[in-house]
């Protein structure tokens, strides 16, 4: 879904004409990687290769116009990393810790937070562990003014405000220094801390860099010319890393921060929360090896909310794809090609000069509001389908062949300027589209517009 999301505002950014990089990728180090390679019987960095060409290769299957695909692994960030930190070691210092930790989430938590959980890890349903041990840490207290300030100015855009007044939140009692580092001893699989061998970054802080170091930091031109970014897609369960230290970070670096941040929600399934022990998550290739990516993306564009949490079923997805993809935007298509191969040989004849507004498009778009976006476009082929029923072109054909082609005509020029809406949400529905229509002569779809497997 984050795939898709930053997708759309990649492919909307070109439409306007904008230069974009659209970065993504993989962050491959820390314990968890190397307690499941290690539990595997395989290299941390075999499971690392693995498990980042499944990413790479469901981008693909999902079309994603990505132009950028970092593995924190990648030689260049690892490098790059060790000179963001000698670039922020004013802010660094280096202190004994306690704390508790669970590996599957990276994360140190609060006694607090242990306490309410009764020290079992709601996401990983495994004990939290007492850490002491002598790390480096990042001066976040000092920044934590700076930060609040740009949030609620808005230079730092989050959406939707509820994740704004959740991180302001944990922002006003004032930021806490965080630890950055771990004892190569405990965890050897990371990124060596610059000048000290028995230390390695905390996966977390170094994989924030990825930002930056995929376009060339420092000096690259890419870096120069795309930085600070215009949005950046994060999940809700991040938001701090993202809000918090990550800003620090930049600040501390004498860096522009990033403009916006929009923070997606969950999805579940059938209701409940995906997870392997329920044995009840589902892998993305399934949906796409049935369905196609268009329609996948459909489902997670429309039907799950963009500013809240959303729930994935079977039969929500068919029902999803009957209704909605083949039997209104799929039947519009093939009822008016049929029609002009019919009644007019295919020829399409004089299109009327027909616009829809993009106001309502646009402004969802510009507020990460997927779903509000794609209710638009399919308030315009439901007005379609409603136009068709109306005027019944195949009782006009018996007696007026002019207003035969106006008709018909108005139909093609709805369903273009749907496609021209769809290009960045359905790219290869919209080029089906106009591959059908465009040339001003019927081009049939070998096939149709949502071919299903099975």
């Amino acid at each position: 879904m984050e795939f898709v999301m930053a997708d759309v505002l990649a492919r909307q950014a070109r439409i306007n004409g904008d230069k974009v990089i659209y970065s993504t990728g993989t962050d491959e180090h820390g314990g968890k990687i190397s307690e499941k390679a290690e539990a595997s019987g395989i290299s941390a960095q075999e499971l690392a290769d693995q498990m980042s060409e499944k990413f790479k290769t469901l981008a693909d299957q999902l079309n994603i116009s990505y132009d950028i695909f970092i593995r924190t692994t990648d030689e260049d960030h690892q490098k790059t990393a060790q000179i963001i930190w000698k670039n922020l070691e004013k802010d660094i210092y280096k202190s004994k810790y306690a704390g508790w930790y669970c590996t599957g989430d990276e994360a140190f938590f609060s006694e607090e937070e242990v306490k309410a959980n009764k020290g079992i890890c709601p996401n990983h349903n495994r004990k939290y562990e007492r850490i002491e041990e002598e790390n480096y840490f990042f001066k976040l207290s000092s920044y934590s003014d700076q930060i609040r300030q740009a949030i609620e100015k808005a230079d730092l855009l989050i959406i939707p405000d509820s994740n704004r007044n959740e991180i302001l939140n944990v922002i006003k009692d004032g930021l806490e220094d965080i630890s950055i580092s771990r004892p190569k001893d405990k965890i050897n699989w990371g990124i060596s801390v610059p000048g000290d061998d028995d230390q390695v970054m905390y996966v977390w802080f170094e994989a924030l860099m990825n930002y930056i170091t995929g376009l060339g930091y420092p000096n690259d031109q890419k870096f120069k010319d795309f930085w600070p970014a215009n949005v950046q897609v994060i999940g809700k369960d991040i938001i701090r890393f993202h809000a918090a230290i990550w800003p620090a970070m930049l600040v501390s670096l004498g860096l522009p921060l990033p403009k916006k941040l929009y923070v997606h929600s969950f999805v579940t399934f059938n209701g409940k929360k995906m997870s392997k022990s329920l044995g009840n998550s589902v892998a993305p290739s399934e949906i796409i090896e049935k369905y196609g990516a268009d329609a996948f993306r459909f489902y997670f564009l429309k039907h799950i909310p963009s500013y809240n949490d959303g729930d994935f079923s079977w039969d929500a997805f068919e029902a999803a794809y009957n209704n909605e993809l083949a039997n209104e935007l799929g039947n519009a298509l093939s009822r008016t090609a049929a029609m002009i191969s019919s009644y007019q040989d295919g020829k399409i004849g004089v299109m009327p000069d027909f616009t829809i507004n993009p106001e309502v498009y646009n402004s969802a778009l510009e507020q990460c509001r997927f779903d509000r976006a794609m209710d638009e476009i399919w308030e315009h082929v439901r007005g379609l389908n409603q136009y068709i029923e109306k005027q019944q072109p195949w009782v006009v054909a018996k007696t007026d062949t002019k207003k035969l082609q106006q008709i018909l005509a108005h139909q093609v020029a709805v369903l273009l300027q749907i496609a021209e809406l769809l290009k960045p949400m359905l790219p290869a529905t919209s080029d089906k589209i106009i591959s059908v229509f465009g040339s001003g002569t019927i081009k049939p779809l070998s096939g149709t517009l949502f071919p299903k497997n099975g």
